[in-house]
């Protein structure tokens, strides 16, 4: 038995069971997998798979048994070269941090900064995607955190704690009968809101199901007549006069935003928590608990410490 049967393991069951995806994404070929596979099927003395011919279906009812044995094996192989980086060069090394486009523009270049300033040789990398493929990336490897506002707390196999909440703002062009109105004491309402096209972020993405959820609370049909993962996009398509925007108020900067005006929208929708996420059972180098902590400060090498030994599932509040 060796780690490169295992990871054969491993990748097979990510890739859906296509053999030519898994030599791919392991850099070998078909048949060669094929081998790794079999010789640690006649070394366990049981088969992992289930087989049509040459084509592999899924996992026999043995395989999904030990299949979480392997992760586990496969992890700690990981912590244990992370533990080794982490004594031999505790100063340098790579961090992987995956983002929605939004935590990624707004929340995190100041924090970015701070942390390029004490950690000179840590290089940083950054992935945006979606919250569903944050969570993803963060549990095979392939990010050290993941930062997200959406669905994070879903995933047994990840630990996530709360870093600060955040709320929306509904953004006009300036002139708007909406910032009149705002502007000559009415207050907005969700029903007035709702006699405008809306311009608002994708489902799943920057608090969109508060969004949804506060319409749907009253009984009120929106148009929702663009959505898109980008505030910046969502404002360009404001300004045009395309409809009304729905935005995470940190997308908001007065300064740069000379088109638009902001209207409070704290009242209409409910509040949304940033969440950091880490995989369960990872080892976290010195310079992790480090970037966590410039970006939430609240959140000291004790807390997630206390926070990694929590049972799997828990949703950990400090």
């Amino acid at each position: 038995m060796n780690f490169q049967q295992l990871r054969a393991v491993r990748e097979t069951v990510r890739q859906g069971f296509n053999l030519t995806l898994v030599a791919d994404a392991l850099h070998t070929s078909q048949p060669g997998i094929s081998r790794q596979l079999k010789e640690l099927e006649e070394e366990l003395g049981f088969e992992l798979f289930i087989r049509s011919g040459r084509r592999l279906l899924g996992l026999t009812p043995p395989g999904e048994t030990v299949l979480p044995i392997i992760e586990r094996m496969l992890q700690e192989a990981e912590n244990l070269k992370s533990a080794g980086a982490d004594f031999s060069q505790s100063d340098r090394g790579l961090l992987t941090v995956a983002a929605t486009h939004t935590q990624a523009r707004y929340a995190l270049p100041s924090a970015v900064r701070d942390f390029r300033d004490t950690h000179p040789q840590v290089s940083f990398h950054m992935q945006q995607g979606s919250a569903g493929q944050i969570a993803q990336w963060v549990l095979e490897g392939q990010a050290d955190l993941g930062i997200a506002t959406e669905a994070l707390a879903g995933y047994p196999g990840l630990v996530t704690l709360p870093c600060y909440r955040w709320t929306h703002e509904v953004v006009v062009p300036l002139g708007h009968p909406l910032a009149r109105e705002v502007a000559a004491g009415q207050q907005l309402t969700l029903h007035r809101l709702a006699q405008f096209p809306l311009v608002t972020y994708e489902t799943g993405y920057t608090g969109r199901s508060h969004i949804d959820e506060a319409f749907g609370r009253e009984g009120l049909e929106v148009d929702v007549v663009l959505s898109a993962m980008d505030a910046d996009v969502i404002k360009t398509y404001v300004e045009l006069g395309i409809g009304v925007g729905v935005i995470a108020s940190m997308a908001f900067d007065a300064q740069r935003d000379t088109q638009l005006a902001a209207l409070d929208a704290r009242h209409l929708f409910a509040p949304n928590t940033t969440r950091v996420a880490i995989k369960r059972g990872a080892y976290l180098r010195g310079y992790v608990f480090d970037f966590i902590r410039t970006f939430a400060p609240t959140l000291t090498r004790e807390l997630v410490d206390r926070a990694l030994a929590s049972p799997a599932g828990e949703t950990f509040e400090p």
